[in-house]
């Protein structure tokens, strides 16, 4: 008797050695699947950009990324702050040698302002808002759609009225895909502080002139800071609404100066990623026109009228 329990015990120790490699077998196969799929995201089916720690997506279909913003993102429901400035970020230098036969504008290099949450909302749905960009390689207009990204759009004339994106420059310029700007600091990790929500509509287009907004790949979609990317070719539909679900929130689209875009999206990039412009284009002003009256800033809005404050302990 005693032999034959020897021997059941070896078969049981068998057995479950026979188990536990194919458990194993079966994670190592589970393991390079996972691998495979984040691999073609990354190639070219999906991924945004945008904008993490490194950029969230090294490949250049990798879609526009945002990196992670230092404050959650709010809920679809809208909460807005006050609008005061918490403090100021100070951008990365910008390559010297400016795009288009440019000069770098006055406001290059200075402090952007950071706030304490979405701006309480002071736009009409119904009314048609117009961004003119001034860049180094001439003017882009962008008709924005209030009615369909009201949060963003109420978000965007806000920080346009507070001058946040003079000076900038585009951090991100993938060919054949997007070119990319909106980050305060020029590294692809900044915003304004607070994100807005817009889910994209069901079926989501994406086709060449359109402004969206650039998340990281963890945020909801329709997450928005201030990152914005304008669509240079058709094939960067897949990429943005993998499985016809669009990731991005969409704000407008160009209406005059597809050659400007053109010219931003021809200027050499490099990098480990080959998506960081050579040269400089900088956005020299942007402000925003409404039929029927202005929103351009005035003394009281900019932030320089204001008390200075101490530097945003989310901006390091």
């Amino acid at each position: 008797m005693s032999k034959r329990k020897t021997r059941d015990r070896q078969l049981a120790k068998l057995a479950a050695r026979r188990a536990a490699e194919r458990r194993k077998r079966r994670r190592q196969r589970f393991t390079a699947g996972a691998v495979a799929f984040a691999l073609a995201a990354g190639g070219g089916v999906f991924a945004f950009i945008a904008f993490t720690g490194g950029k969230a997506t090294p490949s250049p279909q990798a879609s526009p990324s945002a990196r992670a913003t230092p404050t959650p993102t709010p809920s679809a429901s809208y909460s807005p702050g006050t609008g005061k400035q918490t403090g100021t970020v100070k951008p990365t230098a910008a390559p010297p040698t400016v795009a288009c036969g440019a000069k770098a504008p006055a406001a290059a290099a200075k402090p952007k302002p950071q706030f304490d949450g979405p701006p309480p909302f002071a736009i009409h749905r119904s009314k048609t808002y117009v961004l003119d960009m001034v860049t180094s390689c001439g003017t882009i207009k962008i008709e924005l759609l209030a009615d369909q990204a009201p949060y963003t759009v109420n978000s965007l004339v806000f920080l346009a009225e507070h001058r946040f994106f003079d000076g900038q420059f585009f951090h991100r310029i993938v060919p054949g895909f997007v070119i990319q700007a909106g980050d305060p600091m020029g590294t692809g990790a900044g915003g304004p502080g607070y994100n807005t929500v817009d889910p994209p509509p069901k079926n989501a287009q994406y086709p060449v002139g359109t402004l969206a907004m650039a998340k990281t790949q963890t945020d909801a979609p329709g997450t928005a800071g201030s990152q914005f990317f304008i669509v240079t070719d058709s094939s960067a539909q897949s990429a943005l609404a993998p499985g016809g679900a669009g990731q991005y929130a969409i704000v407008g689209h160009v209406t005059s100066g597809m050659d400007v875009v053109d010219k931003i999206a021809a200027v050499p990039v490099g990098g480990a990623s080959n998506d960081t412009p050579q040269q400089a284009v900088y956005i020299e002003k942007v402000t925003i026109a409404v039929k029927g009256g202005t929103a351009t800033p005035s003394p009281a809005a900019s932030p320089t009228a204001t008390k200075k404050p101490k530097p945003s302990p989310s901006s390091s």
